[in-house]
C-alpha cells in the first residue's frame, strides 16, 4: 500500500510540474472571482499553507506540511489528490490522481467532495454540481457554495444554485449565503420563496418577505404588472403575511415602489374585500376592473 509520508510516492520525480506562468495566472483570476478565496484556500487554512506549490521546493512543503497536521490521513490523502489533479493536465494519460486513488484507497465521499471543490476552484460549475450535491456527501461549506453560485450566475439564471439548494437542502449559517439564495428563488420561484421564508423566525421571516414582495415589485416594467407581480397577490398568504403585506406597501419602504397600490388593490379583490374598493383610484390596466367592482360593491348597497 502508498506510504503518503514519502514524497516521491505521492509526488513522483517524473512528473512534469502544471504550475507554469498561466496557470498560476488563472489561479489567481479564478480567486479574484471567487471574492478572494478558493475552496482549497478554506481547506488549507489551518496548515497556514498557500496554494499553489508554484516550485518544487514548495511542493516538498506543501507534502510536508500535510503529513505533520493532525487531521485524519484521508483528509490528508485528499489534498495530495486535489494538487495531483492539477497534475493531470501536464501528465497521462494514465492521470496520476487516478493512480493516487488507487494506491491510497481515498473513500470515495472523499474523492467526489474533493473533485468538486476543484472544479469549484476553476469555475467550472455545471461539473461541479455533479460531485458536491452527491447524495453521500455532507453540507461541508454549503454557505460558501450558494454565495459563488449564485454571484457567479449569468442573465438571472439560477439553475445550479437552487440545483444545489433543492438537493443538499443545506441550513444556511450566514445571513449573505440567506439572502443570496432567497435573491435567487424571488427571481425564479416565487411560491418556493414564500415557503422558504416560513422556515425562519418571525423577525427574519417578516425581512424576507418584505424582500420578495420589493423583488416582484422591482421586475415591474412602467405600467406593467408582471406575471410574477400577479402571481404574488393570488398566494395564500397567512394572517401574519397579509398583515405585513399590507403595512409594508401602505405604511412601509414599499410605499414608494411603482405598482405598490396597485398590488394592494388586486389583493384586496383577490380577498373578495370588495367593500374596501369604492374610494379605491387605480391607474392603467386595472381602472376598468376597479370601475366594475365599485358598480357591483354600489348596486349592492342601495
Amino acid at each position: 500500500m502508498l506510504d503518503y509520508t514519502q514524497l516521491q510516492q505521492v509526488f513522483p520525480a517524473t512528473l512534469n510540474s502544471p504550475y507554469d506562468r498561466k496557470l498560476q495566472q488563472d489561479i489567481d483570476g479564478n480567486r479574484k472571482s471567487l471574492s478572494g478565496v478558493l475552496f482549497i484556500d478554506r481547506v488549507l487554512r489551518a496548515l497556514a499553507k498557500v496554494y499553489p506549490p508554484k516550485t518544487e521546493n514548495a511542493l516538498k512543503q506543501f507534502h510536508q506540511s500535510v503529513c505533520d497536521a493532525s487531521m485524519s490521513t484521508h483528509h490528508k490523502l485528499s489534498l495530495f489528490y486535489y494538487v495531483l489533479l492539477d497534475f493531470d493536465s501536464v501528465n497521462g494519460p494514465p492521470y496520476v490522481s487516478q493512480e493516487f486513488i488507487t494506491a491510497s484507497r481515498i473513500p470515495e465521499n472523499y474523492q467526489l467532495f474533493m473533485q468538486g471543490l476543484w472544479y469549484m476552484d476553476h469555475l467550472e460549475f455545471p461539473s461541479a454540481l455533479e460531485y458536491i450535491s452527491h447524495p453521500s456527501l455532507g453540507p461541508d461549506f454549503s454557505d460558501d457554495i450558494i454565495i459563488a453560485l449564485v454571484q457567479q450566475a449569468t442573465a438571472d439564471d439560477y439553475t445550479l444554485p437552487l440545483a444545489y439548494y433543492t438537493s443538499v437542502r443545506p441550513i444556511l449559517k450566514t445571513s449573505v449565503a440567506v439572502e443570496l439564495l432567497f435573491e435567487a428563488m424571488s427571481k425564479t420561484n416565487i411560491t418556493e420563496a414564500l415557503l422558504y421564508s416560513r422556515t425562519f423566525p418571525d423577525h427574519t421571516r417578516e425581512q424576507l418577505f418584505q424582500r420578495l414582495v420589493a423583488s416582484v415589485l422591482d421586475g415591474s416594467k412602467g405600467d406593467v404588472v408582471t406575471s410574477q407581480a400577479s402571481e404574488l397577490v393570488f398566494l395564500p398568504f397567512d394572517a401574519s403575511e397579509d398583515a405585513w403585506f399590507e403595512d409594508y406597501l401602505s405604511n412601509g419602504d414599499g410605499r414608494t415602489l411603482k405598482r405598490a397600490k396597485d398590488m394592494l388593490l388586486v389583493r384586496r379583490i383577490a380577498c373578495d374585500r370588495f367593500g374596501e374598493l369604492i374610494k379605491y383610484k387605480a391607474n392603467n390596466q386595472w381602472a376598468a376592473v376597479l370601475e366594475g367592482i365599485k358598480s357591483g360593491v354600489e348596486g349592492q348597497m342601495e
